[in-house]
């Protein structure tokens, strides 16, 4: 997710939230990762966690966040993994206080993907996902 100030504040100013990462050499590995003015891996402040998986290629899983106002909450298959609790409010370290938009990419390459080099013979590839679903607690 990205904030929706992305046209002014920029990144990482306006706030990512990667609900799941998944990167191919690690096979059984999912990240949640967040970043911020204060805390990226640009800078090497990066705030995020990970959790071993088996073989999520294999079938559907759960990726979920809890976004409340003093914590984002990141799971796998209701597993709670990585809480990223609101530092102070502080914009470089919490940009949260505004909305964000949903992104689904596959992501090839990069600097993270793409560190122990693509495999060509992989593709076509498909990419797979059952369903999107958006909840907003009640006050």
């Amino acid at each position: 997710m990205l904030g929706t100030n992305i046209k002014d504040a920029g990144w990482p100013g306006c706030g990512e939230l990667d609900i799941m990462e998944y990167v191919g050499y690690d096979q059984e590995v999912v990240h949640a990762n967040i970043h911020t003015t204060a805390f990226n891996h640009m800078a090497g402040t990066n705030k995020g966690d990970s959790i071993k998986v088996k073989k999520p290629y294999d079938q559907f899983h759960i990726y979920a966040m809890e976004w409340h106002k003093d914590k984002i909450d990141f799971f796998v298959d209701n597993e709670k993994y990585f809480t990223f609790e609101k530092p102070s409010d502080k914009v470089e370290e919490w940009p949260f206080n505004k909305p964000q938009f949903l992104i689904i990419n596959l992501a090839i390459g990069g600097n993270w993907g793409g560190k122990q080099g693509i495999d060509d013979s992989l593709f076509p590839h498909r990419y797979y996902i059952d369903y999107i679903r958006y909840y907003k607690k009640n006050n």
